[in-house]
């Protein structure tokens, strides 16, 4: 009976849960107060409306009418940011995008696009590596002498240089 007592006021077992699961949670609060239902539009942008239409715009929101009861559901308005010079090309291929979304939703849920000129909001890639100094990976390699592999003795004094640059 004491070991069950002990058992009982244990908290029961957590586990840890994986990052997603929060940020998941708090991402999809942010985007239904932008009319979005699910991070899944913004993040699969590019394979909903085609590449060509997404490197030069992004959704901002989703504008769902206000009805009452006994009223229809009234399509809603796609706002998209455009980069300018592209926003003329983006208004003639709208048809195509609502093909496109309403296909993705599966119901008739967009029914016109508002478009806003501005920069994208896109991350930065990452510059590419430079390449290690070779006088900096000549002098490592003279100091490799041990080594007789000729290809293993370069990589290696190209990783040391690398690493001293840093």
């Amino acid at each position: 009976m004491a070991q069950d007592r002990n058992t009982m006021n244990k908290a029961p077992r957590s586990f840890p849960r994986p990052l997603s699961d929060f940020v998941g949670a708090t991402l999809n609060d942010t985007l239904k107060s932008q009319g979005f239902a699910s991070a899944e539009i913004i993040a699969r942008w590019a394979d909903i409306v085609g590449p060509e239409v997404a490197a030069h715009s992004e959704p901002i929101k989703i504008n769902w009418p206000r009805h009452s009861d006994n009223e229809a559901a009234a399509p809603a308005t796609l706002v998209l940011r455009v980069e300018g010079p592209a926003a003329i090309e983006i208004q003639h291929l709208s048809a195509v995008i609502l093909e496109r979304m309403n296909r993705f939703f599966g119901w008739q849920a967009i029914g016109r696009i508002a478009l806003r000129q501005a920069p994208l909001h896109r991350r930065e890639k990452p510059a590419s590596p430079q390449a290690p100094d070779p006088a900096i990976a000549a002098r490592i390699a003279e100091g490799l002498p041990a080594i007789k592999d000729d290809d293993l003795r370069q990589a290696l004094a190209r990783l040391g240089a690398a690493i001293k640059r840093k």
